[in-house]
């Protein structure tokens, strides 16, 4: 960085940053620093009858600092919180060298510094559990100043709260604004959770390929790249579905992955287009059974993340306690909008939609003539969990026909405060009926459906050796995230969510 960037504040600290040095201090040293406790567990456990007094090694941020001429009180921030430092210069520095305090602590660390302490635990004359310090050895000189909210006359400024800086600064936000920290801890037990509930039922976690010679499992649009060793195309994976049914044609009962998807798409308040999610395979099962499976692994995650089976995102409470309501597909449409999609031709499902004032395209066949019309009149009124079922054979070329419906398939979407959640079927194990579905699809792309499916020649192979009768569901995990920590946007849930390059 050239010297004329920098501002006043980072110029005084670089200036502070070589007195460090010259005093024969290393701002950043390598030397291990043995951390004895945290700030929460330290306060948690603190007793004033302990004899004598607990000795602790803690480290962390200076927060805030009060230098009284021979004492301060600094505000270390930790990985589990805040704690108040008592420094006294006559018990830091004993003897007549008082160059530690009067010098290093009082002119040369700010707020934003690393600092390890070594003292005891006591309780103040207003009664905060503190660290009384005995050393301080500083860890890590911050060049730049930290976004510390200030109040003047009542108004507080400097506040870091611009969506876009803190995004872009996720390493800022998570120093500075409380709670963001909370959201992402949040997420890390939502996950643990779901695994120890697949891990309880026996099935086993698994791993498929990123890169992948053809997108398949979703309808959506690939990332492409170029392997330049094998000279070929490749896609960033849009879903891992094929790979995991293929797991279960060599004889897995159930598997299930966590994985990073990417979809060359729109980006909004629930889309980002590099998304985390959760697909699971079981054997033996069908859509019945994985719509009890679901709502019970819901309600435990809830549980296990909140202490309780209630969240609140915006101004809706949504309760996770099973059971959830089953609606088909058809009843959805026809209480929303009057209209039964019950036997529709693709042109009467145009024509509605062009009354309603649905944007459609000509590429448009059937399946995505209902999803928008769904879409628009039906998806934003499912506020609570609702299990929307049976959908037509059109939308859902990799499942199963229904089986008293042949028009119909085996299908359920998870609907949670107005968005998809959970998507999941019957799998198609018919070899012969998914060749056809598949064709059907490359029709749709010959008239320029872009996220029309590929036929995936291995995948069918794979059926025709038998796979059998399989359920299998896949959760956007971001999205369940959202809801498990009360957010309204994807972009609260991603440490780094995609952003254009700064200017």
């Amino acid at each position: 960085m050239a010297i004329q960037e920098l501002s006043e504040q980072e110029m005084v600290r670089r200036q502070s940053l070589a007195t460090l040095r010259e005093r024969g201090i290393d701002p950043y040293p390598a030397a291990e620093f043995t951390v004895t406790g945290h700030s929460d567990e330290i306060k948690e456990n603190f007793s004033d009858e302990l004899e004598p007094k607990r000795q602790v090694a803690i480290a962390g941020r200076i927060m805030s600092r009060r230098i009284m001429g021979k004492a301060s009180f600094v505000e270390l921030q930790d990985a589990c919180g805040r704690i108040q430092v008592y420094i006294s210069r006559d018990d830091l520095c004993p003897g007549d060298d008082k160059e530690l305090y009067n010098t290093v602590f009082k002119k040369l660390l700010d707020i934003g510094d690393f600092i390890g302490i070594r003292g005891e635990v006591f309780r103040t004359k207003t009664g905060e559990i503190s660290v009384h310090a005995r050393e301080l050895t500083v860890l890590s000189k911050s060049l730049r100043p930290l976004p510390i909210v200030k109040m003047k006359e009542g108004q507080a400024y400097d506040a870091f709260t611009d969506p876009e800086q803190r995004y872009r600064r996720r390493y800022v936000d998570l120093v500075v604004n409380k709670g963001v920290k909370d959201i992402f801890l949040k997420r890390t037990r939502m996950f643990n959770s779901m695994r120890e509930y697949f891990n309880s039922h026996g099935y086993v976690e698994v791993e498929t390929p990123i890169l992948q010679s053809i997108p398949g499992g979703a309808a959506a649009r690939p990332f492409i790249t170029h392997h330049n060793t094998l000279d070929i195309p490749l896609y960033l994976r849009i879903a891992d579905e094929l790979y995991l049914k293929r797991l279960i044609v060599g004889g897995f009962d159930g598997v299930y992955e966590f994985s990073k998807n990417f979809r060359n798409e729109g980006m909004d308040r629930s889309h980002n287009p590099e998304f985390t999610c959760m697909e699971i395979y079981v054997a033996y099962k069908d859509y019945n059974w994985m719509m009890d499976f679901t709502e019970k692994m819901l309600e435990k995650i809830c549980m296990d993340v909140n202490g309780t089976t209630e969240v609140k995102v915006g101004d809706n409470v949504i309760s996770f306690k099973a059971p959830y309501p089953r609606v088909t597909m058809a009843e959805a449409i026809k209480c929303k909008t009057g209209f039964d999609i019950t036997g529709k031709t693709e042109e009467e499902l145009r024509a509605f939609c062009k009354e309603s004032g649905i944007e459609v395209e000509p590429s448009m066949g059937k399946g995505k003539l209902i999803d928008e019309i769904f879409g628009e009149k039906c998806e934003g009124c499912f506020i609570q969990p609702t299990f929307i079922i049976d959908y037509p054979i059109e939308m859902s070329p990799l499942t199963k026909r229904h089986r008293d419906n042949p028009e119909l398939t085996e299908r359920f979407e998870l609907m949670v405060n107005g968005k998809e959640l959970a998507n999941a079927y019957s799998e198609l194990n018919d070899p012969i009926d998914q060749y056809e579905r598949f064709v059907d699809q490359m029709r749709l792309a010959d008239k320029g459906d872009d996220e029309a499916m590929v036929i995936d020649h291995d995948f069918i192979r794979a059926l025709e050796y038998g796979m059998p009768p399989t359920s299998g569901m896949g959760i956007g995990m971001d999205r369940l995230a959202m809801l498990m920590t009360g957010q309204t946007t994807i972009q609260e849930v991603l440490l780094f969510p995609q952003m254009r390059p700064e200017s």
